[in-house]
């Protein structure tokens, strides 16, 4: 049974990477929002402690002993060991610390990337020695192909011991500064979603060309390359996944593994920049003598009061829902569904919370001399990339009602 409190032997990673999100992130987070792609050097001292650190002990994204991304769920029934508290379960709790102390920051970490999480889902032993460790972005995202997945146009041809990749990704988190890109293409157009594999490709490799780096609304600390590969060749052994998968489809269910990983720290990411607004407009109304009063009914409070207690119980409710469905995970269990609830749950909460907070503090919510603004404005990717509110609904209506997502819309 899932006990919702963090765990014991948990709480000091918690507590170091709450440090690292105070004395580090904090300080430099107005800093680099105003000064948009440039490189945050004062994280090289802090991901240099990280990689030298035990991922169980860092707080940041833990992985297993060869990847850098968070653990893969294995699926099937719980482990018979008993309940385990992992390596998704600690990911989850320092990512929700270190985004209490800077979104774009904690996504420009070096050897931090989403690409990871798909390196570790589907690949083999031999690739995870190969790629593990170092810095990969991932590229889905294409100008005809946002939230479906599945009408990806890039393709992947085999010449002899090559793969030839053609096609155009947009919004690549981090895809300038990683040293890999993992890269969802297409090996035959006419075959649909089934034919879709990713491949690893590396960052200097001459056939990937960066177009742009887009300029943001929010988590402007972390660039968002944009990049054309033009005839970009990578050795057949960076496809990830063994190649002799009997069906297409279950090629790109392998690669679709990657979310029901990445989902519950989207989440994690939301839950700790709505709990730094939270934190900050509690001081501020504290110190205009406005009293946060649990003990009298809603009704009986002041509007300003009885609003930020409905917050904090929808900031809680998204918080438990990401830890059970990285305890899933942990724990061998198919957490698709509970993947997607957490995520489309906090999504939406942090929006709404880092926006609700900047009402109540008027003036001062509004301005630069405080983060609430910038939380507001860094809140909304949470609620958009690895899947929209829609997608997280299909998603999960797609399981609970065992149809496919044509008989659903």
């Amino acid at each position: 049974m899932i006990n919702l409190e963090i765990p014991e032997k948990l709480e000091t990673l918690v507590y170091q990477a709450h440090m690292a999100a105070l004395h580090v992130l904090r300080p430099i987070s107005r800093k680099y929002d105003s000064a948009e792609h440039s490189y945050p050097t004062e994280l090289d001292g802090l991901a240099e402690l990280v990689a030298q650190a035990n991922a169980a002990q860092a707080g940041l994204a833990s992985v297993p002993e060869t990847g850098s991304g968070p653990a893969a769920p294995a699926g099937g029934a719980a482990s018979r060991a008993g309940n385990v508290n992992g390596r998704n379960l600690a990911s989850l709790v320092g990512l929700i610390e270190m985004c209490w102390g800077d979104v774009g920051l904690m996504l420009t970490m070096p050897r931090q990337g989403l690409g990871q999480a798909a390196i570790s889902a589907v690949a083999t032993p031999e690739q995870l020695k190969r790629f593990g460790g170092r810095w990969a972005a991932m590229a889905i995202t294409e100008p005809e192909a946002g939230s479906d997945s599945a009408a990806i146009r890039t393709t992947a041809v085999l010449d002899g011991d090559e793969y030839v990749l053609n096609g155009e990704k947009i919004y690549v988190t981090s895809g300038d500064r990683a040293e890999l890109i993992v890269v969802w293409a297409t090996l035959d157009r006419d075959a649909g979603r089934g034919a879709i594999k990713s491949f690893v490709v590396e960052r200097d490799n001459p056939g990937l060309r960066l177009d742009r780096l887009e300029h943001k609304l929010g988590i402007r600390a972390s660039d968002t390359a944009n990049f054309v590969l033009e005839n970009c060749r990578v050795p057949k052994e960076n496809l990830l996944g063994s190649p002799e998968i009997t069906t297409a489809r279950e090629g790109f269910a392998g690669a679709m593994q990657t979310f029901d990983n990445t989902r519950p720290m989207i989440a994690g990411m939301a839950v700790g920049v709505a709990r730094a607004a939270l934190e900050r407009t509690r001081e501020l109304l504290e110190a205009a003598e406005v009293t946060i009063d649990y003990d009298r009914p809603l009704h009986s409070l002041p509007a300003a009061v009885a609003e930020f207690i409905g917050m904090e119980a929808d900031w809680e409710a998204a918080r438990l829902l990401a830890m059970r469905a990285a305890w899933m995970s942990d724990n061998r269990m198919p957490n698709t569904v509970a993947a997607s609830m957490a995520k489309a749950k906090a999504g939406r909460m942090a929006t709404d919370v880092t926006l609700r907070c900047v009402a109540l503090c008027g003036a001062l919510g509004f301005g630069e001399d405080e983060l609430l603004e910038k939380w507001a404005r860094d809140a909304k990717i949470l609620d958009i990339f690895e899947g929209t509110q829609q997608i997280q609904q299909l998603v999960i209506a797609r399981q609970l009602l065992d149809r496919r997502s044509t008989e659903l819309k």
